[in-house]
Parts: C-alpha cells; structure tokens; sequence
C-alpha cells in the first residue's frame, strides 16, 4: 500500500504503539525516516532502534521508552510540514518547542538536524515536525 506521507505515518505508528503500550513499533525503512529516529535516540526519546531486512525491503524497528511508572516519554509528536503545506523557516523564525524542552527536526541543506542544531549552524529549513 502506498502512503503520501510517510513522516506523518510514521509518528503516528509511534503514537499508537505509545498509547497501546507497546515496547517496540515497526515501519518500513527509508534514508529520511532512519535521520528523524536518529535525532530521537540522541535527544533520549527512544531506548533504541535498528535496521533489518535485504537490499529491496528494510524494516526500520524501533524501540519506545516509558518512564517508571509506565508513562510514554513522548508526551507529544507533531507533524508540521506536510505534503499539502510546507513550512519553511529562516534562523531568526526556527520554533522553540515547550521553551526548549522538546525538539524541532528540520530539513536542511547540511542535513536533517535540531533546532537546536540549526541555530549554531545559522541555517534553515523546513520544519519537518516536533516532540516534546
């Protein structure tokens, strides 16, 4: 089955396996999604995650994190760029998410990267989505 978006269906794979309580969600792989799960296993939002599977057909699985009491570390995943409307944003306009406690993953010409990221690095981009 094909899917226009495949950002937006991946953080809603992560959100539905959150709010099951699953321990481990999988989707199949692509260059772009692997970057956005990297950025989320550095910034602490997920235990871990690997890449399976052959040449044709890789399957990206992914591993959530829950708190001790059973609470997702994810509160919250957006998608703000989509398909129909891209969002762009210069250095001066990048979000701040929660005030800097979650994460913003844009685009960029050097790559996808934080917010945090593309402001060091002077550079925008499109905002590919947030979590907190």
């Amino acid at each position: 089955m094909s899917v226009s978006d495949p950002i937006a269906d991946m953080l809603l794979r992560i959100r539905n396996a959150q709010m099951a309580g699953r321990e481990m969600v999988e989707m199949p792989s692509s260059r772009i999604k692997s970057e956005i799960i990297r950025i989320l296993k550095r910034e602490g939002f997920i235990s871990d995650y690997s890449i399976e599977g052959g040449d044709k057909k890789k399957t990206l699985r992914l591993y959530l994190k829950y708190t001790a009491d059973r609470q997702p570390v994810i509160k919250g995943i957006r998608r703000v760029s989509t398909s129909g409307l891209r969002r762009y944003a210069t250095t001066r306009d990048l979000p701040r998410v929660l005030g800097g406690m979650g994460v913003a993953i844009i685009s960029t010409p050097t790559g996808i990267i934080t917010d945090k990221e593309a402001r060091k690095k002077h550079v925008g981009g499109e905002i590919l989505c947030t979590v907190w």
